[in-house]
């Protein structure tokens, strides 16, 4: 997955190059969450055990993983833009000793043709639909790829990951929300999709929907290392799209968080949480 926010994103303009650290945070997402992936992939309403499943926009492979762990006779075919987020899938498939069940294609999702990507029964999407340029079109492509009677995962993004509490930092209190809100100005002008409501856009491209939730994430972290790092990540690339908007004072504040090598660094706090939520629709091709 690669993004703005880190999770999925089927395209880069950078494919062969990881310039902003987007696979160190998606590694870090897949560690911290995944309870809550397992979860996700434990409620699909699979009617019967999947073979082929195919991981759109799979970044490092959060999803891939999860499915493998979830159906231990399927088969994965990863796709993703980015040449270095599919090595590095491949060199985690390698060690995980289940190589022989993944085939990575990288790919534009955008474009009109895609490659061959089988029959599946099973198509994943995690944080990848939102930054389509025509989701429409993506949908009929996924409805055309899978299997009669196979089912489609999407997950999105409910609300995006807080980390600090409400009355912090000291000095500026309510820093984090104010840098979210400046965030989503800024991306509602670029990822217009972001937050949409998939039921109605997979109904129209031919799918049936069985099951629709919502999955809260609430993670103390106080005591887990990988926790500051998602949140110093994740941050930092938040400092990226809100910067234009902030005030001296929350920028000042704000670069004072991300300063590793000072006193007030997030990597120092002791009151770190991880909150957040996604939200899953699972649809069904009809016979």
């Amino acid at each position: 997955m690669t993004h703005a926010h880190p999770h999925a994103s089927p395209h880069s303009s950078r494919p062969d190059a990881d310039p902003d650290g987007q696979a160190e945070i998606l590694d870090l997402d897949a560690e911290v969450l995944a309870g809550h992936i397992a979860a996700i992939t434990a409620w699909l309403p699979a009617e019967r055990a999947p073979r082929e499943i195919v991981d759109l926009g799979c970044g490092t492979g959060t999803g891939t993983f999860a499915l493998l762990e979830r159906f231990p006779e399927a088969h994965v075919t990863a796709v993703d833009m980015s040449a270095e987020h599919l090595r590095r899938l491949r060199d985690k498939a390698c060690d995980a000793g289940v190589r022989d069940r993944v085939h990575t294609v990288q790919a534009d999702l955008d474009a009109a043709d895609w490659p061959d990507l089988g029959t599946p029964d099973l198509v994943w999407a995690s944080a990848s639909m939102h930054h389509m340029s025509e989701p429409g079109r993506t949908l009929r492509s996924v409805h055309g790829l899978l299997a009669p009677g196979g089912l489609f995962a999407v997950v999105e993004l409910a609300g995006f990951p807080r980390f600090l509490p409400e009355n912090a930092p000291e000095e500026q209190p309510g820093l984090e929300e104010r840098c979210h809100a400046a965030s989503e100005r800024h991306h509602a002008e670029h990822v217009s999709h972001r937050g949409a409501d998939w039921g109605p856009m997979l109904t129209a491209a031919g799918f049936a929907i069985e099951g629709e939730r919502t999955i809260t994430v609430n993670i103390e972290g106080s005591q887990d290392p990988a926790i500051g790092r998602y949140a110093l990540g994740s941050l930092q690339r938040l400092r990226h799209s809100a910067v234009d908007s902030l005030s001296p004072g929350d920028l000042a504040a704000l670069d004072r968080l991300l300063d590793v090598d000072g006193p007030h660094s997030i990597l120092r706090r002791g009151d770190l949480s991880v909150r957040t939520e996604r939200s899953v629709w699972a649809a069904r091709h009809g016979n």
